[in-house]
């Protein structure tokens, strides 16, 4: 796994703000204690609201807020402090190569090496039902754009990579993606996903999130993503993705459920060869998805985030970063566990009909083993043994529990007990419970409504 697989997305219309919290707030801490990762801004407002002006009397008609060259430097001071590197939207919507080029200078001049890249519009597969293009609009139309983009930006700052196409799902990707590859070689690949729609009937439920049947078609979606970025031999990242689409659904997005479809989610881009994934977020609300928030405005002013259940998730796929997955199989003995992925066995007798649960393994360069367990059968139901096989050459299995009172809890969330500090720190306890190899075997039981990172070291010699 890339040590950069993690990251966050904001919108372009937060990119000010976000940028103020490299010298207060705790941002740079929370950053930190993710390892190295990747800051995406982009979504809707680069296209809609967000234009670019080297001073205020310049802004352009169309646009509700601006960006400058000052708040580019804020944002590299915050690249800077934490590590992290920026992936940034130019707004295609609007078609003007010569002001997206102006704005890809500063950029450039503002973060320099931490710029990993930029992309040309924000899911511009979608501009005609949106209205911003008139049809025909297709890949074609759109190439032609981006090379002007693209030619305009050369002039100004050559050198800086391209990220795209940035589309809305891995359908469109499918042509997008692929005709974005051919033609532009891009250095990433990019899209979005998002589990289910604001808009689906019957509505978004926690049960349907964390459903087997949302795993499969989730699991399908990276396929489609993947095949191409290995048919072309071009990195993709999921730049943009979180739970509900439109800002999430307060009483899923912002509860212990969306941490547990996270670390589901994460376990299984990495097993898929995806090369990281950005979890779409909005630090002002905290009702919607998001890993980062502030609870109110004097927060958001001083940058006083607080960390949201996904934000656990993050916290524990950072400990998989650098390993490798796995090709492992997972059975039970009241039928087939769903989907059928990598990760271990369940003991029989523990649950009258097959668990939902999935399992995910990784080696580390070490050769010590990870497991990451989810069981997301609702609160009630019993618990699982998950039979780990791994031999006698290894030692027990130590348990970094994810946990809460209850799948829709809103708080309460806990990693090995511990919970992210006022400051934005995180570290595990220094000592987790245990639980010994037998024969080759080990036995987790693994409680419903929970996750669990399980290491497992080699014996020495």
């Amino acid at each position: 796994m890339p040590q950069n697989f993690l990251g966050l997305s904001f919108e372009a219309g937060s990119l000010s703000q976000i940028a103020s919290y490299a010298a207060e707030g705790d941002l740079v801490t929370l950053l930190r204690s993710l390892g190295v990762g990747v800051l995406r801004f982009g979504g809707v407002t680069a296209d809609e609201r967000v234009g670019w002006a080297e001073n205020a009397s310049e802004r352009p008609a169309w646009a509700a807020q601006t960006l400058d060259a000052a708040d580019l430097r804020q944002l590299g001071a915050l690249a800077d402090n934490s590590g992290w590197q920026v992936l940034l939207t130019l707004g295609l919507a609007h078609y003007e190569p010569e002001a997206a080029a102006r704005e890809a200078a500063a950029a450039k001049a503002a973060l320099g090496e931490r710029l990993a890249a930029i992309e040309i519009g924000n899911e511009p597969n979608s501009y005609a039902a949106h209205g911003f293009r008139s049809e025909p609009w297709s890949i074609v139309q759109y190439d032609e754009q981006v090379t002007a983009y693209r030619n305009a930006i050369e002039a100004l700052a050559p050198g800086i990579p391209l990220a795209g196409p940035d589309s809305s799902g891995s359908k469109a990707f499918e042509s997008w993606g692929l005709g974005e590859a051919i033609h532009q070689l891009p250095a990433l690949l990019t899209g979005h996903h998002y589990p289910l729609s604001c808009n689906e009937q019957p509505p978004p439920t926690i049960e349907r999130l964390l459903s087997p049947e949302i795993r499969q078609l989730e699991q399908a979606s990276l396929r489609h993503y993947t095949k191409i970025a290995e048919l072309i031999e071009i990195p993709f990242r999921l730049d943009e993705a979180n739970t509900v689409s439109c800002g999430g659904v307060a009483g899923i997005s912002n509860t212990f459920a969306s941490a547990l479809w996270a670390v589901s989610y994460l376990a299984k881009a990495m097993t898929m060869g995806v090369a990281g994934i950005n979890l779409q977020g909005n630090p002002s609300n905290c009702s919607g998805y998001t890993p980062l928030c502030a609870t109110t405005s004097e927060a958001l002013a001083t940058g006083a985030l607080v960390a949201q259940p996904e934000w656990y998730a993050l916290l524990l796929a950072k400990q998989l970063l650098g390993e490798r997955p796995l090709r492992t199989s997972i059975s039970s003995s009241q039928g087939p566990l769903v989907p059928s992925t990598p990760g271990a066995t369940a003991a029989p007798g523990q649950t009258p009909s097959a668990p939902n649960v999935e399992v995910t393994t990784f080696l580390a360069s070490d050769g010590t083993l990870h497991f990451v367990a989810v069981d997301d059968d609702p609160p009630g139901s019993r618990s699982v043994a998950l039979g780990l096989h791994v031999g006698a050459g290894f030692h027990g299995a130590s348990i970094l529990a994810l946990t809460a009172p209850a799948p829709a809890a809103l708080s309460g969330v806990r990693l090995g007990g511990q919970v992210v500090a006022a400051n934005g720190s995180w570290s595990a306890p220094a000592r987790l419970p245990r639980v010994a190899n037998k024969a080759g075997v080990i036995t987790v039981k693994l409680e419903p409504s929970s996750a669990a990172l399980l290491t497992v070291a080699p014996i020495a010699g």
